[in-house]
Formats: structure tokens, sequence, C-alpha cells
């Protein structure tokens, strides 16, 4: 197992300034960051990216598609190029980052929807985005981590098995599936069934609790779930995901509006070692 974080909890932009955190994190035990990429450009995660190899921390990302002008799966061709120009760009600051894995809902935009689930079309403008995606990813060292949302951010991919059925839609051995509790937690009626049928398409899985604070606070049945993940044959990331309310712009995205947690040395400290420990019993 590889301990990572999500560093949504710190910054939308990571710059020289949160380099003492980073530093932090590696003498807690964690492994590897995960690295919102949702502006700059490919210089700044290539300069990043030489900092964060000199900190000895190993680097995944986290991307969207931000806006319904550039979504891959639109009906208008102009937008869908558009929407394959973002996820080319995307994947490029992934590359120049050194990151192992490309991550989060980079299928269609957040919060916007179209009153029904995802059309035949839109599977199908997604599958062939995200092939052609994996092909330049694995050309380059990297694989794609495609995030699940819940109903309530997205229509498009909600549960393991419309993954499971959308892997094969893409069909490349760089395509995986990012697993989150958070969205798990509300669209599974099985969560642990559900880690049995994504099995080893499971690129990064997400460690995050039913409010998005400190794991092991909440009601989600970590154990259990660990012991699921474990019995698929997973010996990759787990990734905390947490969100607090002190930086507005990602609170206003996340629906954070109290604090989550005391404080992120707090956040740091706790989660590392409940999920190191929960993991070693599962």
């Amino acid at each position: 197992m590889k301990l990572g974080i999500n560093l949504l909890c710190l910054t939308d932009l990571v710059e020289d300034k949160h380099l003492g955190r980073i530093e932090q994190l590696r003498d807690l035990g964690y492994d590897g960051v995960e690295v919102p990429v949702l502006q700059g450009d490919v210089a700044h995660y290539e300069r990043l990216g030489r900092e964060l190899e000199r900190i000895g921390i190993a680097r995944a990302t986290t991307s969207i598609v931000p806006t319904q002008d550039a979504s891959p799966v639109s009906s208008d061709a102009d937008v869908r190029a558009r929407g394959i120009t973002h996820l080319d760009w995307a994947l490029d600051c992934a590359i120049a980052l050194g990151a192992e894995s490309m991550g989060g809902p980079f299928h269609a935009p957040i919060g916007c929807f179209t009153g029904s689930g995802p059309t035949e079309d839109e599977l199908k403008y997604g599958a062939d985005a995200h092939h052609r995606l994996a092909e330049r990813a694995q050309a380059n060292g990297v694989y794609l981590s495609l995030e699940h949302l819940n109903r309530f951010e997205t229509y498009f991919l909600n549960t393991m098995e419309q993954a499971r059925a959308y892997v094969s839609r893409v069909d490349h051995p760089a395509f995986k599936i990012m697993y989150d509790t958070f969205h798990a937690n509300i669209e599974e009626r099985n969560p642990e069934l559900a880690i049995t049928l994504i099995g080893n398409d499971i690129g990064v899985f997400h460690v995050s609790e039913n409010d998005r604070g400190i794991p092991g606070r909440g009601h989600i049945d970590f154990p259990t779930m660990f012991k699921a993940l474990k019995a698929t044959g997973y010996d990759g990331w787990l990734t905390l995901e947490a969100f607090g309310a002190g930086l507005p712009a990602i609170a206003a995205a996340t629906r954070v509006w109290r604090p989550l947690f005391p404080d992120l040395d707090t956040l740091f400290a706790e989660s590392a070692t409940f999920i190191r420990k929960t993991w070693a019993a599962a």
C-alpha cells in the first residue's frame, strides 16, 4: 500500500509556499501527493515536479472538466474538440509533474445536468476521448484514474456498475477507475460488493469520510472496505481526500460550509495513522 493525500485540503494551486507542508507530509509517512491541476501552465508543473522530486515524494494529479463549453461528451463537435484539448492540457501537466496517475472526474462538467442519465452518444463520445487519452498516457508512463461522483454532482458516472461497463467501453489497459468512499457511501447499496465488482480496475482509492472530514471519525466502515479491497489484490494508492471551509473557492465547489477538522496538523497526522493501522489490520 502507498499512502497519498489530495492537496485540495491545502490549496487549488500548489506553489513554492506550500513545499514546507509537503515536507511535513513526507515526514509523517505519506508516500505521495495528489496535486490539483485546475489552472496554470505545463512549465509550472514541470518546476513543481522537480521540487517534489527533491523532497522525495511521489506524485499524482486530479483534474476536472471545468465548463460545459469544453465537455468531451457534448453533442456539439466544436465543444468536444475543446474538451479534448482541455484533457490533453491536463495530461501534459501530469506528465510534466512526473505523475503516476491522472485522476479526477474528467468526464463531464461537475454540477451540470441534462435531466436524464448519459445517452448512448455521450457514452460513446466519452469512451472515444478517454481511449485516445489513455493511449497518450500509457506512452508517457501514466495511467488514468477516472472518478465517479454522486448523483448530486454529475449524471455521467455514479456507480461501480456503471464504471465497470464504462471501463469495457474504453477498453485500454491504462484506463482505470478512482474509487471514492464518500461518493460510494451515497450511491452504493453495498460498498464492499462494489469494490469487488470493479476489482482490478481500481487505479486510486480515495479514502474520504462521509462528511469529508478526518477518516475514522464518521460512519464509513473502513475496516470492512479495506478488507474487501485487499481481497481483490489491490496494493496501490490509498489517498486521503478531505475538505475544509478555509479556502472559499474549494469550499464553494465542495459545499463545505463548516470546519470538518480542527487544523491541518491534526488532519495530516490522525489520518495517516488511521489509514495505515486500519489497512494493516484488514
